[in-house]
């Protein structure tokens, strides 16, 4: 190839760029601002362009404007210019990668806007840069396996050996464990037994003794060491052994080295809020009438509040009753409806695809912050659920002219009856369950709506393998018109 035709090429080769830049106007949504210095053309050039500009593009144009002596020059300048000022752009207003929604734009048209209040202003961490640090080494881990399944006995040992000879760590275990049947004959049990600490569920505290927890089992697994740390949540690795698995994205083969990785804090954290939910019993408004009528008030007894936190959902259903429940539904003081039907759920966003995918509901992916609001099979085809900002406070009552009272339960336990009077209070408690990804929050739960809950498997349809099958469907298609 000669000189001319080189220099020929190389001058297509930057129009092609060109060309390519100026027609695709939809790359770039325009919500980006321009410098006040740059002219109107150029500023027109960088809005189009500047997503598809590369790096790699731009150290081309230099090497070849070296090795050029072309009488085109000054066009290649021009266009080596243009790919500068795109380059520039981009770095200046490309939006990172976020979980989060890009912040909004808070003018609106030539006179509105919001009004501003400091005092309400946050600061939110994008989802996905919460990867977990230690700021000293782990010494304590707490190991909750299945119960009742001889399968896990063997994979606990080995990781309870694993962890107190290899890893010098104190292992917490429930007591409940030592009685297990398939466990507490077992001689390699036995031999490790005495190195073991243990905890009974309800009596003791292991918020400032465990620095993080190791599951085996299923989600209930999972769901249950929630319930066992009502403030701060140590974090949770959880390992695939049960029969559904949605919130264990681990496998157990390899637990050696992707535990090593955790606590060298290679990894990513999803944080799963919970609910707080208060129980207030009409009962508890009680005046202690001592004679004197001005010490009524003080010797009024505060409301108890029986306080549950739940990673799933609260659910309010009509128990034993035939009759249907009649539940009203408080926001933020609000009355908003009466739920006539079996019940209704109240689910966090992991909860959305358990009890509450289950009655009608979508799913929410567990970094949205939200509260998923469901009846159960709601006497009304037009009363869908509703999805509500993660910081209103709800209230759930039994409504005055209801025939029965209605029964409430946490992630399916601490079940109770609440009658007239009583009310349940629920908010998003700030005590999140920090759940760690094998992979990241977005590729562990679209795996697990995939493996788990089978999310949109079908059989692909077919394609036309030959040109007659096609001529074929469009004779049909034209005969059936005729007639």
């Amino acid at each position: 190839m000669n000189s001319e035709t080189k220099k020929s090429t190389r001058l297509h080769r930057l129009i092609r760029y060109q060309t390519q830049y100026s027609s695709d106007d939809d790359n770039f949504s325009g919500e980006t601002t321009t410098n006040n210095s740059s002219s109107s053309s150029s500023s027109s050039f960088i809005h189009k362009n500047m997503n598809l500009i590369t790096i790699n593009e731009n150290d081309q144009l230099q090497q070849q404007k070296q090795s050029s002596t072309s009488k085109n020059e000054d066009e290649i300048d021009t266009i080596i210019a243009k790919t500068n000022a795109i380059k520039l752009a981009r770095s200046k207003f490309r939006r990172t990668r976020s979980l989060n929604a890009p912040n909004q734009c808070c003018q609106f048209g030539p006179c509105g806007s919001i009004m501003r209040n400091p005092a309400m202003v946050m600061t939110i961490q994008d989802p996905a840069s919460q990867h977990l640090i230690w700021h000293k080494t782990p010494a304590s881990v707490l190991v909750i396996k299945k119960i009742h399944d001889s399968l896990i006995i063997k994979p606990f040992l080995d990781l309870v050996q694993w962890l107190i000879w290899e890893k010098d760590m104190t292992v917490f275990i429930e007591t409940s464990v030592l009685e297990d049947v398939h466990l507490k004959n077992n001689p390699l049990f036995l031999s490790i037994k005495d190195k073991v600490r243990t905890f009974r569920d309800g009596t003791e505290d292991l918020t400032d003794k465990v620095d993080f927890i190791v599951c085996l089992g299923g989600d209930g697994t999972l769901l249950y060491a929630s319930s066992l740390f009502q403030e701060s949540v140590p974090p949770v690795m959880a390992f695939h052994m049960g029969s559904l698995g949605f919130l264990t994205p681990f496998e157990f083969d390899d637990f050696q080295q992707q535990i090593n990785n955790v606590l060298k804090g290679n990894a990513a954290l999803t944080l799963r809020s919970r609910l707080r939910c208060n129980i207030v019993r009409d009962s508890d408004n009680i005046f202690m009438n001592n004679g004197d009528d001005n010490n009524n008030k003080n010797n009024m007894i505060k409301p108890q509040n029986h306080c549950h936190l739940v990673l799933n959902e609260m659910v309010v259903d009509r128990g034993p009753s035939p009759y249907l429940s009649n539940v009203d539904l408080y926001i933020d003081g609000k009355r908003i409806t009466t739920v006539q039907g079996d019940g209704l759920i109240v689910s966090t966003p992991t909860g959305s695809t358990a009890y509450a995918v289950a009655a009608g509901a979508s799913m929410i992916h567990p970094s949205v912050p939200a509260m998923m609001i469901t009846p159960i099979c709601p006497h009304s085809l037009s009363f869908r659920p509703i999805v509500v900002p993660a910081g209103v406070e709800l209230k759930i009552c039994v409504s005055p002219d209801s025939r029965n009272s209605a029964w409430v339960s946490f992630d399916g336990r601490n079940r109770q009856e609440i009658k007239v009077g009583d009310s349940v209070r629920v908010t998003t408690s700030i005590y999140p369950v920090p759940s760690i990804c094998a992979e990241d929050q977005i590729s562990d739960w679209f795996e697990s709506l995939a493996e788990c809950l089978h999310w949109n498997v079908r059989q692909k349809q077919k394609q036309f393998d030959e040109y007659s099958d096609l001529i074929h469907s469009s004779s049909s298609s034209v005969s059936s018109l005729d007639k």
